[in-house]
């Protein structure tokens, strides 16, 4: 079996991680794994507890797992997008609820990946039936979080900025840089 890297897609809602995802699998003709929490609200609605994001986080591992086998069963290239990590539902725990789960702490320790995309609030916010911070000021807070635990964790990651073209362009640069130095 071989390899697979996987490059994941994070940010404050409303940055573009889902048309960046798509862009990208389909630059590298590969797949991109959505965000499991928009099917779990969408079914459960938006009413939710500390305890569904733990089932969030369980559902989004089982989605990555699914399509990494994809990968690997239809001789994609040995490369997965992955919209939202373990991170993400670390940042949204603490940020709702002040507290996070031992059993994401546990999983952002065990899994690896082999760099980060962090998408910029510089975006305008789009309001659909999910998002909840449409507010300048939580924006800024989330993208803060999401930028410090970039720094002071050991992947390679960027900054991805600008119009979605400009976005695509830039994540494909470093895209190319993240699969050399793995």
């Amino acid at each position: 079996m071989q390899e697979i890297k996987k490059i994941v897609i994070i940010g404050p809602e409303s940055t573009g991680k889902s048309t960046l995802s798509k862009a990208l699998a389909q630059h590298y003709q590969t797949l991109w794994c959505p965000e499991y929490a928009r099917e779990y609200l969408l079914q459960n609605g938006t009413d939710y507890t500390a305890a569904d994001l733990l089932t969030i986080a369980k559902g989004q591992l089982k989605l990555e797992d699914e399509f990494t086998r994809k990968v690997q069963e239809e001789n994609k290239r040995s490369l997965l997008f992955v919209d939202t990590d373990m991170y993400v539902m670390k940042v949204w725990s603490e940020y709702v609820f002040g507290t996070c789960d031992f059993f994401i702490l546990d999983t952002i320790i065990k899994r690896k990946y082999d760099g980060y995309l962090l998408c910029n609030i510089d975006l305008p916010w789009v309001k659909d039936e999910l998002r909840e911070y449409p507010d300048e000021k939580p924006r800024q807070e989330l993208f803060s979080i999401y930028k410090d635990l970039l720094i002071n964790q050991p992947a390679p990651w960027a900054l991805i900025s600008g119009t979605n073209t400009e976005r695509t362009a830039a994540a494909i640069e470093a895209t190319n840089q993240f699969l050399q130095l793995s």
